[in-house]
């Protein structure tokens, strides 16, 4: 059964805010995978990132995490598929810190644009003639054998061989018998040191077929040490002090270890077979099976970063690790043989080490510069550092990208893309061009007449309504009730922002604000008929014509896939530290990640948790167990969740940002939206469905990035939002 791809990440507080770097760091190793010199991002994980099947980016122009919210019920789709969620910072030029700069993506026609068909991803021949692999070996792909160097070969670069004059008293391995392409392959590699004699064997690593290490040891040399080389061996002359073993030990091991059809691999391998003094007669040598013009060789740590995706000989460790390099050369190999010479052409490594070098040089010349640098960190303006552009590696490999805008959006940085009049033809064009591409941007917007001038009115509507779903209004109390017992009580169901009494009624009434939705609706659930400070009370939200879809929402964000299988529990002791809860609650089943909420600027936990389960019944289970608990003390209340991820983080800062924006201006704009709300609402509903459509149309495997990119105005920064999911075979996300 084929694998399939998955997407895993824990965006709960501080984590749930990426940057445009992280957001790179993602695309690029979806896009690339590890063989081609990317790494698995930081902040999140992508199983089997060789099954994705594509990666589709959809960017909602101009839009923002403010957009999503207040058209929440009309983003059906959005918030039906996309589990991972999180808030991203605005930037300047949003395109450049998506994939990176100094992008040379080839303009076509205009019929044509930049997409590809089956046949276009696929380079030439012709394109592959002068590439030295293909010269060497041809295009198709062989067996092992065909990478065994010959006699011939083997002379020319030095190896020993049996009968030669210069190989007087080599061991032979006498592995003679026939090898086939199912011969066994063994990673051998050895750190040398300076003697009297020349270079003798200080350490030697051999690894079978699966990477499992079979040999790993000191070698005392026989004759005096000059230079232990410390720096590339790793070896000090502490290390061999208690050594016993010498080099014939060695050989007598190797001779035993190895069958007769033992195919050895390594990288510069007559070095180490010369230093051993061994002749064997069936090697592949990494640094020629990658051939090179002109002679010259790739080094082992660049083919393994390159291919591998895998940093050896780092500068942290002391000397390199010889099962560390026999284990890549082995993979090397492997690879090779696994997937053809064409395939291994196709990964341009002359471009990807000239890339590397002018990035080297780059960071070089930066370094040279300190008095630059101060002068910049004086002015808060950290120096710039490029990100080199993945996407002319998708194109040098013939996987050309899918670039779809719309006509009229210069900031969008689509210039060279296919642009349309609507977002209609963009989505017909994503349907017939997105399933042939390995990496595609597809953008739409709602059109400038909708955005930039509503922004301010925007923002403040839902400002408001968050501020009315936070608060709830309780009573009627005896006259000269106990306001404290009254706190406490409303406290259980969660952190307060602020108690006070409402002046206005006859009868005592308290107005209470809540800093979490959850805490809200516990309250509304747990306290409406209650009786608290002596007196049967009344709980409700305040009843103004935005609120009147309230229940609506709060159903709906229950039910949105993020919030699957995680549950808000309230009333916890402040004292409780996340060590104390995760002992507590390590007895509920599935239990896989507790998010204790901390106050963002006094950094102090609040008196509620979310706790999130690997399955949804246990979750359900969960509830049963808690509501009720007494912990420490403290009775606790519970129920599923609402706003656990991101949108906690966003309420808290909508919640502490400054008051309401007055002014004849916002009354004017807010008058202006609302006499086009219905049109905006349906102009929503339609773009969810195109990218519903979209979503449909992918293969299985595919990861699926929307983004809404935020805004950066006069009146202030609007954060971004980004959901992200890999399809499933059910549509769903994995």
């Amino acid at each position: 059964q084929e694998k399939s791809s998955r997407l895993s990440a824990a965006l709960f507080g501080e984590d749930c805010e990426i940057s445009h770097d992280q957001l790179y760091e993602l695309l690029k190793y979806a896009a690339l995978g590890k063989r081609h010199n990317a790494t698995q991002p930081s902040w999140c994980r992508i199983s089997h990132q060789s099954h994705l099947a594509g990666v589709v980016v959809i960017v909602l122009h101009e839009m923002s995490q403010l957009h999503f919210y207040k058209f929440y019920l009309q983003f059906r789709h959005l918030r039906k598929v996309f589990r991972h969620r999180f808030i991203l910072t605005p930037s300047t030029n949003f395109f450049t810190s998506l994939y990176g700069e100094g992008a040379n993506l080839k303009p076509q026609n205009t019929a044509q644009g930049l997409t590809s068909t089956g046949s276009e991803c696929i380079p030439k021949n012709s394109d592959l003639q002068c590439d030295p692999i293909i010269r060497k070996y041809g295009i198709k792909t062989q067996g092992l054998t065909s990478y065994i160097l010959t006699l011939e070969e083997q002379r020319k670069n030095d190896y020993p061989i049996k009968g030669s004059p210069g190989c007087k008293g080599y061991i032979y391995t006498e592995c003679d018998q026939q090898r086939t392409d199912s011969s066994p392959l063994f990673g051998l590699d050895c750190e040398m040191c300076l003697t009297s004699k020349g270079n003798e064997v200080t350490r030697v690593s051999l690894v079978d077929a699966q990477g499992q290490c079979l040999l790993n040891e000191l070698v005392k040399p026989e004759s005096r040490v000059m230079n232990y080389r410390t720096r590339f061996s790793g070896v000090t002359k502490e290390m061999l002090l208690p050594v016993k073993t010498r080099l014939s030990d060695i050989q007598t091991r190797l001779k035993e270890m190895l069958p007769h059809d033992a195919v050895l691999v390594g990288h510069s391998l007559n070095a180490d077979l010369q230093a051993l003094e061994m002749i064997h007669p069936s090697v592949i040598d990494t640094s020629l099976l990658f051939a090179r013009n002109e002679g010259r060789r790739f080094k082992l740590k660049f083919l393994a970063k390159a291919v591998l995706g895998k940093e050896i000989q780092c500068e942290q460790k002391l000397g390199h690790d010889p099962a560390e390099d026999a284990r890549a050369a082995l993979e090397l190999a492997q690879f090779f043989i696994e997937q053809g010479p064409a395939k291994v052409a196709e990964l341009n490594l002359e471009m990807l080490l000239t890339t590397e070098k002018l990035a080297e040089d780059s960071q070089n010349k930066a370094a040279l510069q300190p008095q630059r640098c101060r002068i910049q960190k004086q002015l808060n303006e950290p120096p710039h550092l490029s990100k080199p552009c993945f996407l002319d590696c998708l194109q040098v490999t013939g996987q050309k990208p899918v670039l779809l805008g719309r006509q009229g959006l210069d900031s969008s940085g689509l210039c060279q893309s296919n642009l349309s009049t609507s977002n209609k033809q963009i989505l017909q064009r994503a349907l017939e061009d997105v399933p042939l591409s390995t990496f595609s941007i597809i953008q739409f917007s709602l059109g400038p007449e909708y955005i930039a001038s509503h922004l301010l009115a925007l923002c403040e509507q839902v400002r408001s309504k968050l501020t009315d779903m936070l608060t709830i209004y309780a009573g009627p109390f005896e006259e000269g009730f106990c306001l404290h017992s009254v706190k406490k009580e409303f406290g259980r169901c969660g952190p307060i922002q602020s108690l006070t009494m409402v002046p206005e009624t006859y009868q005592p009434y308290v107005c209470i604000h809540y800093e979490v939705l959850e805490a809200a609706q516990l309250a509304v659930e747990s306290l409406n008929g209650a009786e608290v400070a002596g007196s049967c009370i009344k709980v409700q939200r305040p009843v103004t014509a935005a609120m009147l879809d309230c229940d609506d929402l709060i159903k709906e964000l229950e039910l949105d896939v993020e919030n699957e299988g995680v549950i808000y529990v309230a009333g916890l002791k402040k004292s409780l530290t996340e060590m104390d809860l995760q002992e507590e609650f390590s007895q509920l089943k599935d239990l896989e990640t507790l998010f204790l909420p901390k106050d963002l600027q006094s950094g102090k936990h609040r008196n509620c948790c979310f706790l999130k389960f690997q399955e949804s019944q246990s979750a359900a289970d969960a509830l049963e167990v808690i509501n009720g608990w007494t912990l420490k003390g403290s009775k606790l209340r519970s129920r599923n969740a609402l706003a656990s991820g991101h949108l906690w983080r966003w309420i808290w800062q909508m919640n502490h940002s400054n008051g309401k924006q007055g002014g004849h201006i916002l009354y004017e704009k807010m008058e202006q939206l609302s006499d086009s709300e219905q049109d905006l609402r349906k102009k929503v509903k339609k773009l969810d469905h195109h990218i519903k459509k979209l979503y449909r149309s992918l293969q299985n495997n595919t990861l699926c990035v929307v983004l809404f990119p935020g805004m950066s105005s006069r009146h202030g920064a609007q954060p971004g939002l980004g959901l992200m999911a890999v399809k499933d075979d059910g549509g769903r996300s994995a």
